[in-house]
């Protein structure tokens, strides 16, 4: 059995759900989210290096690798802030950071 483009494309689309009914779903844990946002990227790349492979360019594995870039920075920046924010108020509940403060 040979794996086709619908393959990849339904397991990024699983994926991509996945992701989604994880951000609406569980609104109160801040690493859970940003598990699911790092999750929806990651189904998108997967995506873009399956229409890579399967129509012969290059340009979307390319692209994949600005994203993982991108997302690398953003985890680092994201669990930078989530430290800062538990040292500060004892918790990494969003409801309880509803004001940002300078």
């Amino acid at each position: 059995m040979m794996i086709t483009l619908g393959h990849y494309l339904s397991l990024g689309a699983m994926l991509f759900a996945l992701s989604v009914i994880g951000i609406f779903l569980n609104r109160k844990n801040l690493i859970v989210l940003l598990m699911a946002i790092e999750l929806m990227l990651l189904a998108v790349n997967m995506n873009f290096v399956a229409f890579s492979y399967y129509l012969g360019d290059m340009a979307g594995q390319i692209f994949v690798f600005f994203i993982l870039t991108v997302a690398a920075a953003e985890s680092a920046i994201g669990l930078a802030i989530l430290v800062l924010l538990f040292r500060n108020k004892s918790s990494i509940n969003v409801d309880e950071l509803n004001t940002l403060q300078g």
